[in-house]
């Protein structure tokens, strides 16, 4: 079986042990969704949204009709007395935010461990490398939420320096759009930049000691071209990997960081999904995320092959 075709049946695994577990879990919370839904409707308009909610059928049932119109691109809809709103619409419009929001968070950690960790490596042992690991062990231990809170009061409140709510498209505004966006990526990218720094490190570190970077420095070529062209790409597998799995971390730092900073995106849309009780939404933006999440680490296995052809030559 070819790479295809295993990714497409990890994809199908995922959704299903992804879906099922929510599935679980919210129909292990107390209390009546139609109560929290429409607090003020009438016994019949009651009677008529639990048949639509499924409520009366068995768990395995409403399951299994969800996952029917789930992989038929029917994502159900948001419930209310006043009516319905298909889940699709919210999701074309809040999936782009937070994706933005993640994007950026990982450009940016990248941008700043890979020359730090570089250059950690090289110098291993110096005050740099001693003081750059002492501030990636304290910015791991800091809480996403807990950094987004002091952000947001001193560099947007007190400071004012940078908005620290709303959103702003980039097509409609991006000077605003970015200082918008500013507080919210370092917020969630502080946190990875300092595992990839530490990462980057210990891997060009055992690179170094390699004899064809060490062959590579005899013959006269640059520090800086050794480490970027010789060592960097074998030792940013590891870097690869993480960055990989990482994404289910910024999911779920997405969630608390956009309420945070009033993001519009799918996160906030999530939470909002929980307190209101609109299971057959819910299920369907996790299945998203979890879909999004294998297809990324497709990606990765990819590139494994572009960085190191060894990768390459024992597929082929």
């Amino acid at each position: 079986m070819g790479t295809i075709g295993r990714r497409l049946i990890q994809v199908v695994v995922v959704l299903v042990l992804v879906t099922v577990f929510t599935a679980l879990l919210t129909s292990m919370l107390r209390g009546d969704p139609v109560e929290v839904i429409a607090p003020f409707a009438s016994e019949d308009q009651r009677v008529k949204l639990r048949a639509e909610l499924g409520l009366d059928d068995p768990l395995p049932e409403r399951y299994l009709n969800w996952l029917g119109g789930f992989v038929t691109g029917d994502l159900g809809n948001y419930y209310a007395v006043s009516g319905t709103e298909p889940v699709s619409e919210r999701v074309a419009d809040t999936l782009p935010v937070s994706l933005q929001l993640m994007l950026y968070a990982q450009i940016l950690a990248l941008v700043v461990a890979i020359p730090m960790g570089v250059l950690t490596a090289y110098r291993a042992g110096s005050w740099l490398d001693k003081g750059t690991n002492s501030a990636a062990f304290a910015a791991i231990a800091i809480p996403n939420f807990a950094l987004g809170l002091l952000l947001s009061y001193y560099v947007g409140v007190k400071l004012g320096w940078l908005p620290f709510q709303g959103y702003t498209p980039l097509r409609e505004d991006p000077v605003q759009h970015f200082r918008q966006m500013a507080l919210p990526a370092i917020t969630l990218a502080v946190g990875q930049i300092a595992i990839y720094l530490r990462l980057l490190r210990s891997d060009m570190i055992a690179t170094l000691q390699e004899d064809y970077v060490t062959f590579a420095s005899s013959k006269g070529m640059s520090s800086r071209y050794v480490l970027f062209r010789h060592a960097l790409r074998p030792s940013s597998l590891t870097l690869l990997t993480v960055a990989g799995l990482n994404v289910g971390a910024l999911v779920g730092g997405a969630l608390v960081i956009e309420v945070i900073f009033g993001l519009p995106g799918i996160g906030r849309e999530i939470a909002n999904a929980i307190l209101g009780r609109q299971y057959i939404a819910l299920q369907s933006m996790v299945a998203i995320v979890a879909v999004g999440y294998v297809l990324v680490n497709a990606l990765i296995d990819i590139l494994y092959a572009v960085l190191d052809p060894r990768i390459r030559r024992a597929r082929t």
